[in-house]
């Protein structure tokens, strides 16, 4: 079956719910039977003009709200930018369920104050060396490294004074607003 097709009954069943319908209840406002809108809801049979219009005009929707779009264009096209000094740029969409970002952290002689907040990140290093506070401990991570830590746990993040640190990182978006955004 055509994976468009295969989303109309699913399409058809979260409609009728957002609207607190029973099949019951849609089946007495559109005049098909309770078991052919079933059928359709769970793709056992096959959608036609004949039997979704009247489902669609009691529903209030339009035959093409049942279809997906078109396919959305998978490119990151987010600028980079700089946040607390470190220049950030984003690797995934903005409405990603998590975010990856590739941080370029300049060289300093302290670490920043560490931060708290819920999620968990996961850090890769490019290249440079990266100095991560956690839990009042100093590690240093070294290019092909990686680190993944809860980060209600105390942490701080630069780059050695030896030089600039490139790291990719994976969050959530809490983690996301926290490090991409600055301390503000």
């Amino acid at each position: 079956m055509d994976a468009a097709l295969e989303q109309v009954g699913p399409r058809l069943r979260a409609a009728r719910r957002a609207r607190g319908w029973t099949l019951e209840v849609l089946a007495e406002r559109s005049g098909t039977s309770a078991s052919t809108i079933s059928r359709l809801e769970s793709g056992k049979r096959q959608a036609s003009l004949e039997l979704l219009l009247p489902l669609v005009r009691r529903l209030g929707i339009r035959i093409d709200d049942l279809l997906p779009g078109p396919p959305a264009d998978p490119r990151v096209r987010r600028a980079p930018r700089r946040a607390d000094g470190v220049l950030v740029a984003p690797l995934t969409l903005e409405d990603a369920p998590v975010q990856g970002f590739k941080l370029v952290l300049q060289p300093v002689a302290a670490p920043p104050e560490p931060r708290v907040h819920d999620g968990f990140e996961w850090v890769y290093v490019l290249s440079g060396r990266l100095r991560l506070e956690l839990g009042g401990q100093e590690h240093l991570i070294e290019p092909g490294e990686a680190v993944e830590f809860d980060t209600r746990v105390p942490h701080a993040m630069s780059a050695t004074a030896e030089g600039p640190a490139e790291v990719l990182s994976i969050f959530s978006p809490a983690g996301e607003r926290m490090h991409t955004h600055g301390a503000g």
